[in-house]
C-alpha cells in the first residue's frame, strides 16, 4: 500500500507541475479523438435522421446492423485500417500507417454506430409527432431531416459526448494502427499500456486519473443533457 501511496503522490505531483510528456500526451489523446469524433458526427448523424424519416426496403436491417456495430471489437476495427494503410493495402500510398491519421480513422468507424443509434432514437419520436406537419408545409425530406437534426439537439450533444467518451478510452484499434510512437502516435490509453509494463506506474497513474475524469465528466454531461430532454418534450407541447 505505501508503494500504491507514494506512486499516487507522484502521479498527482506530475499532473499539477504539469509534466511536459504528459500534456503532450493528454493532448494528442484529446486531439485524435475529437477529430475522430466530429467527423462521425458530420457522417452519422444525418444518416440516424434519414433512417428515422425515410421508410425503404431494407430499413430495419440497416437499424439491426447498426445497433450490433455498437459492440464492434477494436482490435478488429484496428486490423482492417492496417490492412488498408500497410503498404500492399489499397491506400498503402498515402502513407498513413503509424500516424495519428489512421488513429482518426479507426476512431471514427467505432464512433460513427453510437452516432447513428442515438440520433435515431433521438429524431423517431420526433418524425411520427412531427412528420406529417412538415410534409403539409411543403418541406421537402431533406429539410424535413435539417428540421429533425434542428429540434433534436440535446438528443445530438448526447450522442457526441457518447461517441467521445468512446474514442478518447480507445486502445485496441489505435495501438496497432498507430504504434504506440513516443510524441507521434502515443496516447493516453496506449501509454498507460505501455508504462505500467515499463513499471513507470506515476506517469501511468498520472494518465489513468486524468482518462477517468475526463470521461467521467463527459458521461455526467451527457447524462444530464438526457435527463432534460423529457422538460425541452413538455415545453414543445405547451408552446404548440
Amino acid at each position: 500500500m505505501s508503494d500504491l501511496g507514494h506512486s499516487f503522490t507522484l502521479a498527482l505531483g506530475l499532473i499539477f507541475s504539469g509534466n511536459a510528456e504528459l500534456v503532450r500526451i493528454v493532448l494528442l489523446s484529446l486531439e485524435v479523438s475529437l477529430s475522430a469524433t466530429a467527423l462521425a458526427f458530420a457522417l452519422a448523424a444525418p444518416f440516424g435522421a434519414v433512417l428515422a424519416a425515410w421508410s425503404f426496403p431494407g430499413r430495419n436491417a440497416v437499424l439491426v446492423v447498426i445497433n450490433a456495430l455498437l459492440g464492434l471489437p477494436p482490435v478488429v476495427v484496428g486490423l482492417v485500417v492496417y490492412l488498408l494503410f500497410s503498404r500492399s493495402g489499397p491506400l498503402g500510398g498515402l502513407g498513413l500507417l503509424f500516424t495519428p491519421t489512421a488513429m482518426v480513422a479507426a476512431q471514427t468507424i467505432l464512433a460513427a454506430p453510437i452516432v447513428a443509434a442515438l440520433t435515431h432514437r433521438a429524431t423517431e419520436h420526433l418524425w411520427a409527432e412531427y412528420g406529417d406537419a412538415l410534409q403539409l408545409d411543403g418541406a421537402s425530406r431533406g429539410r424535413a431531416v435539417w428540421t429533425l437534426l434542428l429540434m433534436a439537439r440535446a438528443g445530438l450533444v448526447t450522442a457526441f459526448l457518447a461517441a467521445f467518451g468512446r474514442a478518447i478510452a480507445e486502445v485496441g484499434a489505435i495501438i496497432i494502427v498507430g504504434g504506440n510512437i513516443r510524441d507521434h502516435t502515443r496516447t493516453m490509453t496506449t501509454a498507460i499500456v505501455l508504462l505500467t509494463s515499463q513499471g513507470d506506474l506515476p506517469l501511468a497513474l498520472g494518465l489513468g486519473i486524468i482518462l477517468i475524469t475526463l470521461t467521467l465528466a463527459f458521461s455526467v454531461i451527457a447524462f444530464a443533457i438526457g435527463r432534460r430532454k423529457p422538460r425541452d418534450g413538455r415545453r414543445r407541447e405547451r408552446l404548440n
